[in-house]
């Protein structure tokens, strides 16, 4: 029997949960490496890939105790990018096994094909009136910690720059 939380839930959550199980199951990827793909990535990489599938070795036989093998990332990117994100591939694959917290990857097989749809999403930091951004400072004048301030900032700069103006 499934135990029910009280209380409302994110909407993210519950899709989540309906999505993961379908995008496993194809493309044997979460929307956890999906969401965290331009952290992932870096900033030299994050516009121009998109993490499309990864390929896990077939287990010969169900008694098999190789233990886990690590899989194949086929990585969508754009035109002249993949040579130089072949060149990085050993740092990428670092990085994802340390999102994953295991050597999930190995190997990385990079296909070229436009990437336009999610590149065209990010265009920048969002751009803030002079009142906004004095409004922004002040939120974050206390806050010691640069990386902290800077991603709130960034956070910030999202919220108010989604809100219209009354």
């Amino acid at each position: 029997m499934a135990v029910r939380k009280k209380g409302a839930s994110q909407i993210a959550e519950l899709a989540n949960g309906i999505i993961d199980p379908v995008i496993a199951r194809r493309a044997g990827i979460s929307t956890a490496l999906l969401g965290s793909w331009d952290e992932i990535a870096g900033a030299d990489f994050a516009d121009c890939t998109r993490p499309e599938k990864i390929a896990w070795p077939r287990r010969d036989f169900p008694g098999d105790s190789v233990g886990h093998r690590p899989g194949v990332l086929t990585i969508a990117c754009e035109g002249a990018r993949a040579l130089f994100l072949h060149h990085a591939q050993g740092e990428l694959i670092a990085r994802i096994n340390g999102f994953f917290g295991y050597p999930a990857i190995g190997q990385i097989r990079i296909v070229q094909k436009p990437v336009s749809s999610l590149s065209s999403r990010r265009r920048g930091p969002a751009r803030l009136d002079a009142v906004q951004e004095k409004r922004l400072a002040k939120m974050t004048e206390g806050i010691e910690n640069e990386k902290l301030k800077q991603a709130i900032e960034r956070l910030g700069r999202g919220v108010l720059a989604g809100k219209k103006q009354s």
